[in-house]
Order: structure tokens, then C-alpha cells, then sequence
């Protein structure tokens, strides 16, 4: 369909929560489709609807690597339903043009949500896989938590976005994942 602005790390609605979904219509479908077009223009694994300017309940992933065909997986109104364990993940975004910064994840998840034809569905990722990451990330989005929240650490994510010309991360808006940590350190 379109290719879109992907908003950049400072813009304000990144950090709105976005509204649920009431009918997959033919409204958003079409955002799935630029949600697509976009993520795939930009050499992206997924692409959450705030993102794009579009605070609705909404991401696209695909984790298909070069020599695999495409395989698009679109979340409609997605529930984190189960998760476990815990992972460093080294991770950037769209919004954070060439920005990477080492962040705790859960390494197991569990979600629940529908597809662009309406059909709900359980997807579960599991092992650190790159799904289970972005799965991770393009659902914070929709709650308006950015992967900067869940940095390893602050100063080093600070150096990173600096180099970057972005906005350094708000102290306010880092998660306490103490769970996280303590797992991440017992298995390093």
C-alpha cells in the first residue's frame, strides 16, 4: 500500500498507550498493509502501529531471514499471556536509527491476539528467539515502553543515543525488573 514515516525516539506519542481494536475493517487491514510496506522498506523484524503515527493495538513481525520466502505475522490487540525465564538481548528500532543497546528480556513468551482476517490465534517463542524478543518489543510499543526502558545499563544507552544525536533516556521511564536482573546474572 504505503510506505510511512516511522517517528523517531523523541516524538511524543511513542510514549502513548494506544487503543484497542474493535473490528478488523478495511481501515486496518491497509494500516497492516503500510505496517508491511514500511517495516520491509526499512529492512526492519517488526513494526508496531505508534510507530507509524497510529496509537491502535497493532504490530507486524517477520523474522525470516535472507534466503527464507517472507512470513509476516500480524498481532491485533496482542496479550503477553505467559512468560519466563530471562536473556541479554542486544537490541535497536526503527525509531532509534542504528542505535543498540543490551536489554533484559523475558526468554520465553506466550501471546495471544488476532490476525488481519479476524481469526484470533496463540503463538508461543521460545529460547531468546529473535520472535520472542521482537514479540517483546512490538508489544511495548502499544503501551508506549520503548527497549531504551529496559537497558542493561543507563550510561552506556546514554552513550549510544548521544553518538546518534537522539534524546538520552528518561531515569523516570526505566522499568525495575529485579527478576530480570537476578536471573541474567545467575546465568552469566
Amino acid at each position: 500500500m504505503a510506505i510511512r514515516k516511522v517517528l523517531r525516539y523523541g516524538e511524543p506519542s511513542l510514549r502513548e498507550v494506544s487503543k484497542e481494536v474493535h473490528k478488523v475493517s478495511k481501515k486496518v487491514t491497509d494500516l497492516v498493509r503500510d505496517l508491511l510496506d514500511t517495516m520491509y522498506s526499512q529492512n526492519g523484524v517488526g513494526l508496531a502501529a505508534p510507530q507509524i503515527g497510529e496509537n491502535v493495538r497493532v504490530f507486524v513481525i517477520d523474522v525470516s531471514t535472507n534466503d527464507e520466502p517472507l512470513n509476516p505475522i500480524v498481532f491485533i490487540n496482542p496479550k503477553i499471556i505467559k512468560k519466563s525465564g530471562a536473556i541479554k538481548s542486544n537490541e535497536g528500532c526503527l525509531s532509534f536509527p542504528e542505535a543498540y543497546t543490551d536489554v533484559k528480556r523475558y526468554k520465553n513468551v506466550m501471546v495471544k491476539a488476532t490476525n488481519e482476517h479476524g481469526k484470533p490465534f496463540v503463538l508461543e517463542a521460545k529460547d531468546g528467539s529473535l520472535l520472542a524478543r521482537a514479540i517483546q518489543h512490538e508489544n511495548d510499543h502499544l503501551d508506549g515502553i520503548l527497549f531504551i526502558d529496559h537497558c542493561i545499563n543507563r550510561f552506556e544507552a546514554d552513550e549510544v543515543l548521544e553518538k546518534y544525536n537522539l534524546p538520552h533516556i528518561d531515569p523516570d521511564l526505566l522499568l525495575d525488573e529485579k527478576e530480570l536482573e537476578e536471573e541474567i546474572a545467575k546465568n552469566s
